[in-house]
């Protein structure tokens, strides 16, 4: 029970604002382009109530990802819907990754002048879960940036590459969007696509981010997944 509640502590709120700010990002950027409907909806807040999915929140503590409910977008009302879709998916993997650097940028500052955490002072109880969230936030904003930019419709990269192709490559791809979640289902439980792809660009991201601490970020999620 006392592993539950550290899970609970250091993964809810970096995963919940990685998982709210990559849908609400959607939202305003497809606002920004003439799609006004996540907005007339209230999905453009990080209120997490506004856009908790229960299993998707439960996700993230068992399999390390997580997601929320979708923030609506109508692409027809886009002012270009072919290349505004673009802007909008990509929009979700950009934020996941700007909150990575951001992060990683934290927890490099916090360590290298010194973590309190390390020492018996009375900051250390603050400073040590903040440590411990950072570090986890660089993974699983990585790791939502990562996931989402497979090029397989429903998801965001899916749809980037359906943006980019010429008109009738794109509409063929479009059409396997109602079996996209079986086909990632199927990629990610029945092949090796999360060992031999995800995981080296994780970790490689992770390196390239954290610098020194990457260490540490590694440490913490193989902690917590356990």
């Amino acid at each position: 029970m006392e592993g539950f509640f550290l899970k609970l502590s250091v993964m809810l709120v970096p995963g919940m604002l990685a998982i709210v700010c990559h849908e609400v990002s959607h939202g305003f950027v497809a606002w920004r382009f003439g799609d006004p409907t996540a907005k007339m909806m209230g999905r453009l807040t990080l209120n997490p109530l506004k856009h908790i999915d229960i299993i998707g929140t439960l996700m993230i503590f068992f399999i390390g990802i997580g997601w929320a409910k979708p923030v609506p977008v109508v692409f027809e009302n886009l002012r270009n819907p072919k290349r505004d879709m673009i802007w909008v998916a990509a929009a979700g993997p950009v934020t996941n990754l700007i909150l990575a650097t951001v992060s990683a940028f934290l927890l490099r500052g916090l360590v290298t002048f010194g973590n309190p955490a390390a020492s018996d002072s009375p900051l250390a109880m603050v400073v040590e879960p903040v440590v411990l969230m950072l570090a986890f936030s660089v993974y699983i904003n990585l790791l939502l940036a990562i996931f989402n930019m497979i090029p397989v419709p429903p998801l965001d990269g899916g749809r980037v590459l359906v943006g980019l192709l010429p008109l009738r490559q794109a509409v063929a791809w479009s059409r396997i969007e109602p079996y996209g979640m079986m086909i990632i289902i199927v990629l990610v439980f029945f092949t090796n696509m999360f060992s031999y792809i995800v995981s080296p660009v994780l970790t490689l991201g992770v390196q390239l981010l954290a610098g020194p601490q990457s260490g540490l970020v590694l440490g913490v999620t193989r902690l917590m997944m356990h």
